[in-house]
């Protein structure tokens, strides 16, 4: 599977709100994520393994009571690497209603995502 079609197959994914099966199909079991500066020591901090991952998401999940929205753009792709911008707009147990906004860059190697980052402004 070439960067592209993990990248379209991501995408498509994303915007059905597949991230967990997105994350088994897709990514490398020693994938790593990382946050931006400040925030790579939280709770949904950086991590690396598939499983530790996945567990990141499940923590986002539960802070989250209400799903309203999800835009994914069309991934840009360059070599090994992609991007997307995403748009959540979602209501979270502890904050309300909030819109997240950011841009996450994707390594892919030998058809796996070996690296996710994210990009975003915290607490704005």
């Amino acid at each position: 599977m070439s960067t592209e079609s993990v990248a379209k197959r991501l995408v498509a994914m994303c915007r059905h709100g597949q991230f967990e099966e997105a994350q088994h199909e897709l990514y490398a079991k020693d994938a790593v994520s990382i946050e931006p500066e400040g925030m790579a020591q939280g709770p949904l901090g950086n991590v690396k393994g598939l499983d530790a991952i996945l567990e990141k998401g499940k923590r986002f999940q539960a802070g989250v009571t209400e799903m309203h929205g999800i835009e994914v753009s069309e991934p840009l792709v360059a070599g090994n690497w992609f991007s997307i911008a995403m748009t959540l707009d979602v209501t979270m147990k502890e904050y309300g209603r909030v819109t997240m906004q950011e841009i996450c860059v994707y390594h892919v190697k030998d058809d796996k995502v070996v690296q996710e980052q994210f990009f975003y402004d915290a607490g704005g």
